[in-house]
């Protein structure tokens, strides 16, 4: 029986950056209503979350960063067009990102077998010396950080399927082999970066892998892209580790996003990663939380993804791989556009 860690507390509703900005704490407000409707199999385990170290942020973000976001404890600070602090912000990002340290800790430590980080502010967009896209520390990256020097993991896998493209995440590891940086996102879009041809430098050299994306993929789209591009760079990478960051604004009805992946389609992305998490690493997965902007659609696509964890799926996977090889056609094209790309670094490729 699946032991599923969740991380949540109070302080990451206490982050607002005002009325009718998207990032709001409706999002967690839906999501804990719909979590606490649900019947699970197993109840769910509370990961106690705690601030993150100013070392442990230091490894993503410079310190004269680190001092500034500290200084805006108290105050509503606007740091970027899109990103602003509350009174309690600081708090709350810190919080964010040693909820998702804990969350690594309690899977490599074997207390949990996979966790969700319910956190927020989201942090994908946050670069080393500045907030953006509604991120203030970059949460996943902080996570891979610890994994890497703390618990002394040599290889790591982070998955990205949030709409937008992760910079900081991906700027943070933009040289190192030993993490491996998987994006789907749609593009041109904020935040700009995510090309095709950000494939990493140095030693990091196809280490980074984009897949842009124009607007209307959906369920049986984002499926293939994992089935015939990530499963088998996975394998070939043999993570110890994989991360994910989970954006839910691809929802079909997400208001800043131009994708159609249904609830059902999450738990289809979710089940593809915990096989390979199964099949490379122990099971050793971290979901975290990213964008996502219709409330109750997320908060669905969230409990959807918790069933499958458990073993409780909400599909059947033999029928939706036959819609994904009956639908491939429709995303041929960009397979063979990643394919081309990446195959000197992946050989596995040439045999998809």
């Amino acid at each position: 029986m699946a032991r599923i860690g969740i991380v949540r507390h109070p302080i990451y509703r206490e982050h607002d950056m005002g009325l009718y900005h998207p990032e709001s704490p409706e999002r967690l407000q839906a999501i804990e209503r719909e979590i606490n409707k649900e019947h699970f199999k197993e109840p769910l385990i509370e990961i106690p979350p705690r601030p993150a170290l100013t070392k442990e942020l230091q490894r993503v973000h410079s310190l004269s960063y680190i001092h500034q976001i500290s200084s805006t404890s108290g105050k509503n600070v606007r740091l970027d067009p899109d990103t602003s602090t509350s009174p309690k912000s600081y708090d709350a990002a810190l919080m964010a990102a040693g909820g998702v340290i804990e969350a690594v800790n309690w899977v490599l430590d074997k207390r949990v077998d996979q966790a969700f980080a319910m956190v927020r502010p989201p942090g994908h967009h946050a670069e080393d010396d500045r907030a953006m896209g509604f991120c203030i520390f970059n949460n996943v990256a902080i996570a891979a950080k610890h994994a890497l020097e703390d618990k002394k993991l040599e290889k790591i896998l982070i998955v990205d399927w949030d709409l937008h493209h992760g910079n900081g995440t991906q700027h943070a590891f933009y040289s190192d082999a030993r993490v491996l940086y998987f994006s789907t996102h749609q593009y041109p879009y904020y935040p700009g970066t995510g090309s095709l041809q950000e494939i990493g430098e140095g030693k990091g050299e196809g280490y980074t892998i984009n897949i842009p994306l124009s607007t209307g993929n959906g369920d049986e789209e984002y499926a293939n892209l994992f089935r015939h591009i990530l499963i088998p760079v996975a394998r070939s990478f043999k993570p110890e580790l994989i991360l994910v960051s989970a954006g839910f604004d691809i929802h079909e009805k997400d208001p800043l996003g131009g994708m159609n992946v249904t609830e059902t389609g999450f738990a289809r992305l979710a089940y593809i990663t915990l096989e390979l998490a199964n099949e490379l690493c122990e099971g050793r997965l971290v979901f975290t939380l990213e964008g996502g902007y219709n409330v109750e659609g997320e908060a669905r696509a969230v409990v959807k993804i918790i069933h499958t964890l458990q073993g409780e799926l909400p599909f059947n996977p033999r029928e939706l791989k036959h819609k994904e090889d009956a639908a491939i056609k429709r995303i041929m094209p960009t397979l063979e556009r990643i394919k081309s790309v990446y195959k000197p670094y992946w050989p596995a490729l040439n045999k998809e």
